[in-house]
């Protein structure tokens, strides 16, 4: 985006750096509103846009551009969401969130270091994590920003109101319910290392067809969950259990193509895995591990939700 000269007007802008320094906040707002990262990048370019076709009087009346980015960028989501909702009655298959790719593989747990791929406009915190966003997903539009905006974002109920257009008492009981959904679903905490551990050792077991080891890394409960949008082939219904969910695992190792290789890569923040064909990224699967079990796996092979993974490879 170039600034704007004109008489009177200095070459470099010192409030463009200003309002673009909103930018990384913006997209990870959006981001967690939406669940997903291209909406999210559209969302903050068109608020840039309208801040832009502003003229300099209406821009320097405005008392805080910071705020009044976020009303924007969270009114055009709400709007969005709103859409979505709509759309996805002729959906494929399951809806999942984009993933947020990390561009190393994890040791232990951890990322690798400094990355240049969008995720680096998203702080990778429990927010954004896989099973944060499904639970997002099925709250309501104004449950979703009431909650993100008060409870991620700490911006008092007053400012939530006039975005969602409630009264602050309402929002307030929106984001009391969301709260409710997010603690209902919310598994054991299980630290870091481990969880790097056991998806580990499911790699190792499945690239390995053992059904029995795969059987005991799957919580009783285990289901699994693909989203290919028509455009890939997934499975159209979640698999529920841990012994079919084996099986299935297993039934792909069987089919698995000689030239697709398996990475160990952080996938919002977590380790998850990426399968790779020719270069190109393929799948990417999220897991949720409650105490020393895998209690959920989400595989997203919608291609157009991997853009990014195949431009940060």
């Amino acid at each position: 985006m170039t600034t704007r000269s004109g008489p009177g007007r200095d070459r470099h802008d010192p409030g463009l750096d200003a309002i673009m320094s909103e930018r990384r906040r913006l997209v990870g707002l959006a981001y967690r509103l939406l669940g997903s990262l291209s909406e999210a990048e559209d969302a903050v370019q068109e608020t840039f846009a309208r801040w832009y076709g502003m003229s300099r009087r209406q821009q320097d009346a405005i008392e805080s551009p910071g705020a009044w980015l976020t009303t924007v960028t969270s009114r055009i989501c709400l709007n969005l969401l709103g859409s979505a909702r709509a759309r996805r009655v002729t959906y494929v298959g399951e809806w999942l969130p984009e993933p947020l790719p990390g561009r190393t593989e994890w040791v232990d747990g951890r990322p690798g270091g400094a990355t240049s791929d969008p995720a680096d406009r998203v702080t990778l915190d429990e927010s954004v994590g896989m099973a944060f966003l499904v639970v997002l997903d099925s709250m309501t539009p104004a449950e979703r920003v009431a909650f993100i905006l008060h409870d991620v974002f700490c911006h008092p109920f007053a400012e939530v109101a006039e975005i969602v257009g409630r009264t602050p008492a309402a929002c307030r009981q929106l984001a009391s319910s969301a709260r409710r959904r997010i603690r209902a679903a919310r598994p054991s905490a299980t630290p870091a290392p481990p969880r790097a551990g056991i998806v580990r050792d499911f790699k190792r077991a499945w690239e390995a067809q053992d059904i029995d080891a795969l059987i005991g890394l799957l919580d009783p409960d285990a289901t699994a969950t693909a989203d290919g949008g028509g455009l890939a082939t997934a499975f159209l219904r979640p698999i529920e259990g841990r012994e079919e969910v084996a099986h299935a695992w297993a039934d792909l190792a069987h089919r698995r193509q000689g030239d697709m290789t398996f990475l160990e890569r952080t996938v919002n923040g977590q380790p998850g895995l990426e399968a790779q064909q020719d270069g190109v990224t393929v799948t990417v699967f999220a897991f949720e591990v409650a105490g020393d079990r895998i209690k959920h796996i989400w595989v997203i092979r919608n291609p157009e939700k991997l853009r990014h993974w195949t431009a940060s490879a």
